[in-house]
């Protein structure tokens, strides 16, 4: 017990309450894991990853890619749920993972489950990865619009990789009614529509919609990066 890393050791206790057996994952004990970073629990004031991760509905054993990871925030919780059972690949192009390989590389080490993917976003999945469970692209869809990534080629191979049934969660930074896709460079924002166009044209269906990170106080109108209020943000989830 004494040579059990604090995740292996993190991870009995919270298969003990959920998982695969019946019960209700809990996500609240993998959010509060003690060992994760200062860094990424300021993350949660914004991102609420306890309703992110009940919405996607990732559980223990799971297969999962995590689509433009950047620095593995989301990533890193996503392995924390799969736990040593499952597998989270975490894909980011050679630029992206040049640009944050410091804030990312360490989280491998730390979470086994998690494994780091180079590929490029037009075709994300290895050759050898198919019956996914769950595919995210968490606040990046907008980004692969203006840096002129394939999206319908990448959707297509994200529907060919997920088993039937399989979902596909998509969360962005929401634009006005009418931008569409004009400015994913300016704003950082996208048109809930346009994205859940793109997303159906591979197949896919919309099944749900996550309401826990909408502002309608937000105009929409200004970078959300200069925002001192909290962005309205859309969350979709769509099935194979």
């Amino acid at each position: 017990m004494a040579q059990m890393s604090r995740y292996a050791l993190a991870f009995v206790i919270i298969a003990s309450l959920c998982g695969t057996n019946g019960f209700a994952q809990d996500y609240a004990a993998i959010v509060a894991a003690p060992d994760r970073t200062d860094a990424d629990r300021n993350n949660d004031k914004k991102r609420k990853p306890e309703q992110m991760l009940a919405f996607t509905g990732v559980k223990a054993g799971m297969k999962v890619m995590d689509i433009v990871s950047s620095a593995g925030y989301s990533a890193e919780l996503l392995a924390r749920s799969v736990g040593p059972n499952g597998v989270v690949y975490a894909v980011n192009s050679h630029q992206t993972l040049e640009r944050v390989k410091d804030r990312f590389e360490p989280r491998l080490g730390k979470v086994p489950s998690l494994k780091s993917v180079v590929r490029e976003y037009a075709d994300p999945v290895p050759p050898d990865v198919n019956n996914l469970d769950i595919v995210t692209i968490y606040f990046s869809y907008h980004d692969l619009v203006h840096a002129g990534v394939d999206r319908a080629a990448m959707n297509k191979k994200v529907f060919t990789a997920l088993k039937p049934g399989g979902y596909y969660v998509v969360a962005d930074h929401s634009a006005k009614a009418g931008d569409g896709l004009t400015v994913t460079r300016t704003l950082h924002r996208i048109e809930e529509k346009s994205l859940r166009e793109e997303v159906e044209a591979a197949g896919f269906k919309l099944v749900q919609e996550g309401q826990f990170l909408r502002n309608p106080q937000d105009t929409r109108e200004t970078n959300v990066n200069q925002s001192t209020a909290p962005n309205d943000e859309f969350v979709l989830k769509f099935q194979k």
